[in-house]
This record gives structure tokens, sequence and C-alpha cells, in this order.
């Protein structure tokens, strides 16, 4: 290319993420995270208030979307992605030491709730093109079919609903 000589060029983007994601080892972390912690399916699950926990997080949701609810790829991705940035809602504004988190299902619907202490409600803010932060709640309004905040005596659950195809 002119003009360009001695400059790196950009490396393709298809072999930095196959060498990131491994299904099998990504599948058996998501069963040591549910064997350490439990499952959430059963029960509510409490995680340490730490950004490592979104990655726990991820794990169990993956394990119960994709193993024992056999969801869609594209749902179990979106309720993964979504459950992170809950989470990290969570770890971030409310100041709590531990969290719940708790998944359910029932006919052609999933949710996903995440517990915390804090009676303080998440805003949805508009997001503009260059923010860096601030788009957890607009990619949950975006991908969930449903989104909403239960006030509790002590505390709050945010959550998220997805329609899924077993209706």
């Amino acid at each position: 290319m002119a003009g360009l000589e001695g400059v790196e060029q950009p490396r393709a983007r298809g072999s930095a993420t196959a060498a990131r994601w491994a299904p099998a080892v990504d599948d058996e972390r998501a069963l040591e995270a549910v064997e350490l912690f439990g499952d959430p399916s059963e029960g509510e699950v409490e995680l340490p208030s730490r950004p490592e926990s979104a990655a726990v997080a991820r794990r169990l949701t993956q394990c119960v979307a994709l193993r024992q609810w056999a969801l869609s790829p594209q749902t179990a991705e979106h309720a993964i992605l979504l459950v992170s940035e809950l989470v990290g809602n969570a770890v971030r504004h409310t100041g709590a030491r531990v969290f719940g988190l708790r998944m359910l299902r029932r006919r052609g619907w999933i949710r996903i709730e995440v517990r915390d202490p804090s009676r303080g409600l998440p805003c949805l803010m508009p997001v503009r093109e260059l923010d860096t932060s601030g788009r957890g709640l607009f990619l949950v309004d975006k991908l969930s079919d449903r989104w909403g905040v239960d006030l509790l005596p002590r505390g709050k659950t945010t959550w998220f609903e997805m329609r899924t195809d077993d209706r």
C-alpha cells in the first residue's frame, strides 16, 4: 500500500477471536462455576461483589442456558451478555459485599435476576456513539424483551426476560 511502508497493519480479527474462544475450556469452566457457587436455576446463588464475579455469572449463565435449558446460541449469548451487565452494575454502583443471582424458566420465557441490598434504582441513560461507559442498561433494554426493577424491603432485584422458542 502506498504511503504505509513500515507501518504495522492491523491483524485479522478472526484469528484473535478464535484463539480466545475455546468451547471445551469454556464449558469446563462453566461446570466448575456451578460446582463452586451452585446452580442459579435451582435457587439464588450468592456471589461476592467483585469485578471477577461478572465472569463467574457469565459462566453460570452459559451452563444453565446452553446445557440445562438448551437455548439457541443467540439467546444464550444475549443472556450471557446481559447478566454480565447487571452484575457489573451491582458491583460498581451498590456498595454491596455480595449479590444474588437467580435464573428462572417457564414455557416460552427465561428470566434472570440480580438482587443487591441497595435501593438505588438503575437509570437508563441516553447513549452516544463515543460513550465509553453507561451502555449496560441500554443493552439490556435493546436485547431483552422486558426488564425492570422490583424494590424489596432491603434492596432490589433487577431483572430481564427473554422469549424462547419453546412456546
